[in-house]
């Protein structure tokens, strides 16, 4: 089962991840919400969309835009809507 974990704790763990160009998407239900802080940081993926950013801080500290989430998936992205995926030091094992 997929888990992440950055600053010693474990961020998310599900086994129903999304691979998609070598990323873990969680299912967000699967994401320690305490955890997660919003951003108005975005990108754009040609093909994906637009992404959105949460920030991660625990135990007072911060990773800024260390999460990131398509809440609109183009068509060719639909199966990641609803799903995060980290970096940024985040350790992601499988």
């Amino acid at each position: 089962m997929p888990k992440a974990y950055w600053a010693g704790k474990l961020i998310a763990d599900s086994d129903a991840c999304v691979v998609v160009e070598g990323n873990q998407y969680f299912p967000l239900e699967s994401v320690k919400q305490d955890f997660l802080k919003s951003s108005n940081h975005t990108t754009v993926c040609p093909w994906k969309g637009t992404a959105r950013y949460y920030s991660l801080e625990v135990d007072g500290l911060k990773n800024e835009n260390a999460a990131w989430y398509y809440p609109e998936p183009s068509e060719a992205a639909k199966q990641i809507r609803g799903r995060v995926a980290f970096w940024k030091g985040v350790r992601v094992e499988v």
